[in-house]
């Protein structure tokens, strides 16, 4: 076997860090909402939260059961299904799916090795590396993550905390950042360019 490229170990690990981080911002951005504006929706054509967390949970159960030897759109998937919601679901059952979803990707990330990189995976029957697979997996859940973040903040409003920096406090937030950063590099950050 080939010698395993020196990028992924670091690759993985930063992998591991930034998909937690997206479950982190989606978790906080959901906890704010009541129960009423999981399940609302913006439109007939739009997605609940419900929706967005049933969809990504269903597509993460998929693709990470059994990631490396079985196609990653399981016959037990049904992903039109994701997009409604059964009468009687409560809060509980979506957020009982999306840990699991959740559960079953970063426990395969976290299992990965170096050399499984290169390896071939398949979604729907198409060929993928695994750097592939892991790579649209990262936007899949970027992408929902922004919509599930968006639709938390529009439902709470003026009530809505924060999850990154506050409006008007860049600055403050760079004078810290620069503040921990070596004294040389202190100094070439406020130089005007």
């Amino acid at each position: 076997m080939e010698e395993s490229p020196s990028f992924a170990e670091p690759y993985l690990s930063n992998l591991a860090v930034e998909l937690r981080k997206l479950k982190s911002l989606a978790d906080r951005a959901v906890a704010q909402v009541r129960d009423d504006d999981l399940f609302a929706a913006l439109d007939p054509e739009s997605n609940s939260l419900a929706i967005l967390l049933q969809h990504l949970s269903g597509s993460l159960r998929s693709r990470f059961t059994d990631f490396l030897t079985t196609d990653g759109e399981k016959p037990d998937r049904h992903r039109d299904g994701e997009f409604e919601v059964a009468p009687g679901t409560a809060r509980g059952d979506v957020l009982a799916r999306w840990e699991e979803g959740w559960r079953r990707l970063l426990e395969t990330v976290d299992g990965l090795g170096a050399a499984d990189l290169g390896r071939t995976v398949t979604i729907r029957g198409e060929p993928h590396i695994v750097l592939q697979a892991l790579q649209r997996a990262l936007g899949h859940c970027a992408y929902h993550t922004g919509q599930i973040v968006l639709l938390a903040k529009h439902a709470r409003s003026s009530n809505w905390q924060t999850l990154t920096v506050p409006r008007g406090k860049s600055e403050e937030l760079n004078r810290k950042m620069a503040a921990r950063a070596e004294p040389g590099r202190r100094e070439t950050a406020s130089k005007p360019s």
